[in-house]
């Protein structure tokens, strides 16, 4: 799947070779904004959660998803302010504790914070897929199906955590009326 998407930013790249830049358009101004605001919050609770977790694997995708997430608030701030675009307010991170001293009922437990990651992550692919099918420009594309090709990727590990702790919600399954049962 991954090598397909690389497949497609290679050829939104080369189309977009000696192509005039025009000006950002409204729709996309409000999508990098958009997604620099969901990511720039993302990362005050990415602290939040290394706050008040103690399990080691999770302790490691909160940090992967931090990482990330402050790489591409970079990309996305030089990008914006390249364009003239206003960055938004966003809230400050909070200071470290210690998460056994933190009070139960304000505590996150491991299940809240991976399934916050996985709504996240959903989230994030989501809106990059339908941001790179509202583009105009190319560079606009390629930036979003990079950041969407890098959420696809941690999603999937994210995924086999949950799993192996029972923290995914899985929907009920659906059963026809008129199946036939196995006997």
């Amino acid at each position: 799947m991954i090598k397909v998407i690389e497949t497609i930013k290679s050829m939104i790249k080369l189309s977009a070779d000696g192509e005039p830049k025009a000006p950002l358009h409204v729709g996309e101004v409000m999508a990098l904004w958009t997604l620099l605001t969901l990511m720039e919050e993302a990362v005050v609770f990415y602290g939040v959660f290394l706050n008040t977790t103690t399990d080691e694997e999770l302790i490691k995708m909160i940090e992967e998803a931090k990482t990330a997430t402050e790489e591409t608030v970079l990309k996305l701030k030089e990008f914006l302010a390249g364009e003239g675009v206003p960055l938004p307010p966003t809230s400050e991170e909070k200071p470290k504790s210690e998460p056994l001293e933190v009070p139960f009922g304000v505590r996150f437990s491991d299940n809240e914070i991976a399934n916050f990651l996985s709504v996240k992550t959903a989230t994030y692919i989501t809106f990059c897929g339908t941001s790179v099918s509202e583009s105009v420009r190319n560079d606009v594309s390629t930036l979003f199906l990079t950041f969407m090709t890098a959420v696809i990727e941690y999603s999937i590990r994210l995924k086999s955590l949950m799993i192996q702790r029972s923290w995914l919600k899985v929907p009920p399954y659906f059963q026809p009326p008129g199946l036939p049962k196995n006997t």
